[in-house]
Formats: C-alpha cells, sequence, structure tokens
C-alpha cells in the first residue's frame, strides 16, 4: 500500500525544532511547497496530522487487498513544471490514460453516448442522436480549447494588481486581450448558455454538463459554471492536452513521488504530527505548537488547511483585522458530493450493451459512467431537490473503475470503483446523517445502479 511506504521514514522524531520555513499539512500540495523550498536551501519541515501524507491525494487500503483513492481519483491538472521540477517520473509516478473518455447509457434503453480518443468513433456515437451536434463536437472542443491555452499563460502568473488597468495589460501582453469578451463569458456564464449555443442534443449536452457541476453546488444554469467546462481540459497528462489518466497504485503515487522527491534533497516529513497553533508575537510568527505540545520555532509558516482552519482554527482572533474575519466566516464551504468507494468481485454489466459482456474490463468501464444524468432536467431536478434541504431522489451520479486499466488496486477479477453522487446536503432536512442513514442511502444508490447494470448491488464486496 502506498501509504506504508512513507510511513517508516516519516514517522521518525524530529532531530531539531528550528527551521526556516514550516509546513502545515502534508497533502500534495503542502509537500510541493517543502519540495521547492528544500530544493532552493531553505531548510523546511512538513506536519501531516494523519498517518500518511498526501491528504485528498492517498491511497489507503481501506478493504482488505482493494486500494482506493479516497478523495481525489483522476489526474490532469498538476503543472507539468511541477512534474519536472520534482523529477516525479523518476521517483515513481505512472498513469494510464483513459483512452475512452465517458460512457452515458440510457435507461431502460439499448442506446448509450460513449465518448473516445478516437475522434472517428467519437463522432459516430454523437451521431446517433445529432448529426449537427457530430459535426460541432470537434469546433466546439477547438474553440474550447483556445481558452485553455489563454487559461494556461495565466496560471502561473502573479495577479498584478487591483487595477483594471493592470490586468488589461496582463492579457494584452500575452495576446488573450482579441478574445477577452469571449474569455470573459466562458469564465462567467451559465454552462447551459454555452452548451445550448454549440448542441441541440441529450445525452450529449447532460454529458458535457455535468462536468460543469462535478463537484459544485451550483447546476448547469447557475452562473459561472461555464468555467467548470473550461476547468476539465485545460490541464492535461504527459504529452496530451486536456488529458485525463489514472495514477497507478492510486493517487496516493502523486503523493509518494513527490515525498520521495523531498526527502531526497533533505526535506523534514513527519506524521502523526497536528498543530495546534501558529505562535505569533508582536504580530510576527514565531513558529507553531504541536498538540503533544512540542514547540518548533520558524519565522515562516504556510499553512496547507483551508483558510478557516487556518485563520480560526490555528490563529488567535486578535491577530486578525476584524473585516478579514468577517470574509473568512461566511466562506461558502457546501459541497454537495457524497463521495463512496466499492470494492466489487465484477465488473458492472449494463444491459444496454446486451447479454455479450463477461467479468473482463472492457470500455465502458474505463472512463467517467455517468448515471442518471441522461438529460440536463435531470440533473437541475436533482439539484432542486438539495436547494430545498433534501437528498436529491435521483441523484447524479459519476461512477469511475480505475482498476479497469491499473491492476495494482484489487485481486485478479476484482474492482475498485469510485462514486461521486450529488447532490447530497451536509444536513439534510430529514436530520443529521448516522450509520444507518448512510447504509440506507448507499442501499438506494445501488439499487438505482442496478437499472442501467443489473446485478450491481450482488457484487459488492464492501464499501466505504
Amino acid at each position: 500500500m502506498v501509504s506504508a511506504l512513507l510511513r517508516p521514514i516519516t514517522s521518525k522524531a524530529l532531530k531539531k525544532t528550528k527551521f526556516d520555513a514550516i509546513i502545515i499539512g502534508g497533502g500534495h500540495n503542502g509537500l510541493v511547497a517543502g519540495s521547492y523550498l528544500q530544493k532552493n536551501g531553505i531548510d523546511t519541515v512538513v506536519l501531516e496530522r494523519r498517518h500518511v501524507v498526501g491528504g485528498a491525494a492517498v491511497t489507503e487500503e481501506i478493504i482488505p487487498g482493494y486500494k482506493f483513492s479516497r478523495c481525489s481519483y483522476v489526474l490532469s491538472l498538476l503543472r507539468p513544471d511541477i512534474i519536472k521540477d520534482l523529477k516525479l517520473v523518476e521517483h515513481g509516478l505512472k498513469w494510464y490514460y483513459r483512452e475512452h473518455s465517458s460512457f452515458t447509457p440510457l435507461r431502460g434503453s439499448d442506446r448509450y453516448l460513449m465518448m473516445s480518443s478516437d475522434h472517428e468513433y467519437t463522432r459516430q456515437q454523437i451521431a446517433q442522436f445529432s448529426k449537427n451536434d457530430a459535426e460541432n463536437f470537434f469546433k466546439y472542443e477547438a474553440w474550447l480549447s483556445k481558452f485553455a491555452r489563454h487559461m494556461d499563460k495565466l496560471l502561473d502568473v502573479i495577479p498584478p494588481g487591483e487595477s483594471k488597468s493592470s490586468y488589461l495589460r496582463l492579457l494584452a501582453g500575452r495576446g488573450i486581450l482579441p478574445d477577452a469578451h469571449e474569455f470573459v463569458d466562458v469564465l462567467t456564464a451559465p454552462a447551459t448558455k454555452i452548451l445550448d449555443r454549440w448542441f441541440e442534443s441529450e445525452p450529449l449536452r447532460a454529458t458535457l454538463a455535468t462536468d460543469a457541476v462535478i463537484g459544485a453546488w451550483q447546476c448547469p444554469s447557475t452562473p459561472g459554471s461555464s468555467y467548470v467546462l473550461l476547468h476539465h481540459v485545460m490541464g492535461g497528462v504527459g504529452e496530451r492536452e486536456g488529458a485525463w489518466a489514472y495514477v497507478e497504485g492510486g493517487m496516493g503515487g502523486v503523493s509518494n513521488a513527490i515525498a520521495k522527491f523531498g526527502l531526497s534533497v533533505g526535506l523534514d516529513i513527519k506524521t502523526d504530527a497536528e498543530v495546534q497553533s501558529i505562535n505569533v508575537h508582536d504580530n510576527k510568527v514565531e513558529g507553531v505548537t504541536l498538540s503533544d505540545g512540542t514547540i518548533l520555532e520558524s519565522k515562516v509558516v504556510l499553512s496547507n488547511a483551508t483558510p478557516k482552519v487556518t485563520m480560526l482554527d490555528l490563529l488567535t482572533s486578535r491577530e486578525l483585522p476584524n473585516e478579514y474575519l468577517s470574509h473568512i466566516k461566511s466562506y461558502d464551504y457546501r459541497s454537495p458530493v457524497f463521495k463512496l468507494n466499492v470494492a466489487l468481485d465484477r465488473t458492472p454489466k449494463f444491459s444496454c450493451l446486451g447479454n455479450g459482456h463477461n467479468n473482463t474490463a472492457g470500455p465502458q468501464h474505463q472512463g467517467t459512467i455517468h448515471l442518471n444524468s441522461e438529460t440536463t432536467d435531470m440533473v437541475d431536478a436533482a439539484f432542486n431537490d438539495a436547494c430545498r434541504g433534501n437528498v436529491s431522489e435521483r441523484p447524479v451520479l459519476e461512477l469511475t473503475i480505475p482498476s479497469s486499466v491499473d491492476p495494482t488496486l484489487a485481486p485478479p477479477g476484482h474492482h475498485c470503483a469510485s462514486l461521486f453522487i450529488q447532490y447530497v446536503p451536509y444536513c439534510p432536512n430529514s436530520g443529521p446523517w448516522n450509520q444507518q442513514s448512510k447504509d440506507e442511502f448507499v442501499k438506494k444508490v445501488f439499487n438505482q445502479i442496478d437499472e442501467y447494470a443489473p446485478g450491481f448491488s450482488d457484487s459488492v464486496v464492501g464499501y466505504d
């Protein structure tokens, strides 16, 4: 298991208590920051509360024999310079491309939409529902990719300031100004405005619309949701722009590679090291105090925790301006997602593909499987349920099975499945979540998957 590889290294007692920089949180962002600082001669320690580094990018054997990416589950937006600078491939990072990116079966039908890296195949699939959309799809992708390239020019740039003129100079200097009007539209418009401009058919619009809402408390008609369409094409893996991939061994493979590089240049990484407070005197940082009472000294403290935890829990209120405190306290952290990791003893058998499917993983299992989202109306209905404080009657389900391409995750013939389920309020009208209500909801989700892939419920070995 990936986590076990780092535990004996990171659990050693620290040999010193003074550092040039301290980083709170050993998620992948904290590890990247620590690695760069140490690489440039700044003596740094990364402190992680859990027994394993990685944060959201972690692999754990939740069910014996099955290794899951507990939170994040696909790779695309890790900056190429980071992969290169930190020599992540040399330190074990390996990935599998998703040659088939999505599969949307239509419930109660033998029809489905499958998207692939093979352009002609994808064109034929879309043409089943609309020949116009089949012709427009690759024009749409090229149009969106243009703005993804614009965004790429900005991602590593320090914001120029608050004035409008400084931003205009930034856009002009990077050749973006001629497209500024459309660019702003992509960043601020509802996804439906963009998709309705290009396409006329379902399930294509709904399949693309789910990219605009995944993980966000919004529906396709929410202003700003079109930015998330852009978000899904502005990354890349290796030499493939816009590609998404599964990391071998799960997402912990990313954090593991970063940590290995950090250790190779002298970075200190300490797990089971919960920070209790950031120590400040005369408005100057002096270090941190751990929950066991250990005091570590440094004039620089970076936090990989959330702004709310950092500013409200680790700092005392008197050290922050009231206006800033008010902003942090009102920050909206709502997520609509119920994340579910499931161990399976076989691959799902989708009824729309007929009875010829055996237990071999096929193209339909390799990408994102979209369920309960054949139309944008279905996505809107699920969102509206949650806005009323209720768990969606038919929640949008995004199912991925990374073991369909990565044999290191599960026993032979078995699989690890990840479910992003939305929209699910954290505090629904029915009352706080408990184990019984969670199990009842999971059973409901499995029953709805059975409507697309009969027998799915019977294939479940365990879940978390």
